[in-house]
């Protein structure tokens, strides 16, 4: 018997994702588990595995973007005749993860399914931690001046509603004129694109349309301007650090990863974090969560823009299992192969710019969590030391901290902890 291939939830918040490429064509054989299609959500491009084995016996949908449930192939016996697929999203199958109010919602009425406020659900899409249940408001259904109903995806229907963008004037492009949400993306932004009336024909402009991730980016980082923050900066001696990253690179195994700088700062904010857990918590509006395990999170440039694949449990790894799971998820990001539960969960973030050549900088929170580290290049700078002028590699170190969530002087204490760790980094390991 045949069985229809449905677009999974993939995590919490998610409405619908992009097919980007299918890995499998008509005809071909499947056996469950295999890659059989990339799709795009706001978080990542990952593979997507068949729930079922025999043939592919059709594609429904090509490629775009698809509500959660929608049927997109079906997979069954060589030669079995199937029906065309129904354009209803049906159910969410099983092994996804249940929307936030217990019930699907359905993609013919989405309308009257409760609509989830704006910004709870940035934070929900922000962390995997469970924050307070959002406050649910009705939306009235929009309709077209001749009566009919719009018919628009439910993440097209949220843009519209935060952007206040009436989706009756808008023109879908999805399957019988459905409104994506690529429609509302272009209508947004269609008078900032306009060419300016005073340029030379002449001139070329490159328009470079936004992936999910780059919206997510661009999105993320606006919540994260609108809170009120503080920055803290410490410079701290390198010497020590840099004299243990070459003691443990002469003592490579083969096979193992080469340990870096940021693998030890991830190690000893992971300790220190454990230490002040005002700083290691996750701002969830009328609570905090601090957390007793260190996640730590590292900021990677990879092809679709910044990601931060997060590092577990990170204070009980030793520095060669950090650096382990670190060029491993960085190799992954790189590819464009990390999953959603490898960006999820974090409780800290290390932007490290100092391989760029860049002494110091101000990083932008990754909310929910309250707190994010700068961390420059390590440069050899005059230091007075027992009361002798000295040359030592110095880093410039600066925090940027959640006032909601973080005083002054709890922000100080841990970065006064980090850089102890790293002028002595035997009291970190």
């Amino acid at each position: 018997m045949a069985t229809e291939v449905k677009l999974p939830r993939l995590g919490q918040g998610m409405e619908s994702g992009t097919i980007v490429k299918w890995l499998k064509a008509e005809g071909d054989p499947v056996e469950k588990g295999e890659p059989l299609y990339e799709l795009d959500t706001e978080k990542v491009t990952q593979e997507v595995e068949a729930e079922a084995s025999g043939v592919l016996l059709r594609i429904a949908v090509q490629e775009g973007e698809v509500e959660v449930g929608r049927t997109v192939a079906v997979i069954g016996e060589a030669g079995e005749e199937v029906a065309e697929p129904s354009d209803e999203a049906g159910p969410t199958p099983a092994a996804a993860a249940p929307s936030d109010d217990g019930a699907e919602q359905s993609a013919e009425k989405p309308a009257e399914a409760p609509a989830r406020e704006p910004e709870r659900e940035r934070g929900r899409e922000a962390s995997a931690s469970p924050g307070t249940p959002p406050r649910q408001v009705e939306e009235p259904a929009q309709s077209r001046a001749n009566g009919g109903r719009v018919k628009a995806s439910p993440l097209a229907r949220r843009i519209a509603r935060e952007r206040g963008i009436d989706l009756a004037s808008l023109s879908g492009t999805g399957p019988e004129g459905r409104v994506v949400a690529e429609d509302v993306e272009r209508a947004a932004v269609a008078p900032v694109t306009a060419a300016p009336a005073f340029a030379p024909a002449a001139d070329e402009v490159e328009v470079v349309a936004l992936t999910s991730t780059r919206k997510t980016i661009a999105r993320r980082l606006t919540e994260a301007w609108q809170a009120p923050v503080f920055q803290l900066s410490v410079s701290a001696d390198m010497s020590r650090v840099l004299a243990l990253r070459e003691q443990l690179v002469a003592r490579l195994r083969e096979g193992e990863a080469k340990p870096t700088v940021n693998d030890v700062l991830t190690k000893v904010c992971a300790a220190a974090l454990v230490r002040h857990r005002a700083v290691n918590a996750h701002y969830a509006g009328d609570a905090i969560h601090r957390f007793s395990a260190a996640h730590v999170g590292i900021a990677v440039a990879a092809p679709n823009g910044l990601v931060v694949p997060v590092i577990r449990n990170a204070e009980r790894r030793t520095l060669a299992d950090v650096a382990a799971a670190r060029a491993e998820v960085v190799a992954r990001a790189r590819d464009g192969k990390l999953q959603r539960e490898d960006l999820e969960g974090g409780t800290f973030t290390i932007s490290n710019l100092g391989m760029y050549g860049v002494e110091q900088f101000v990083a932008v929170l990754n909310p929910p969590q309250v707190a994010i580290l700068a961390v420059g290049s390590a440069e050899e700078r005059p230091l007075v030391q027992d009361d002798q002028l000295v040359v030592r590699p110095q880093v410039q170190l600066t925090a940027t901290f959640d006032h909601r969530a973080v005083d002054g002087a709890d922000g100080a204490e841990f970065l006064a902890t980090v850089k102890a760790f790293l002028e002595e980094p035997g009291l970190a390991l």
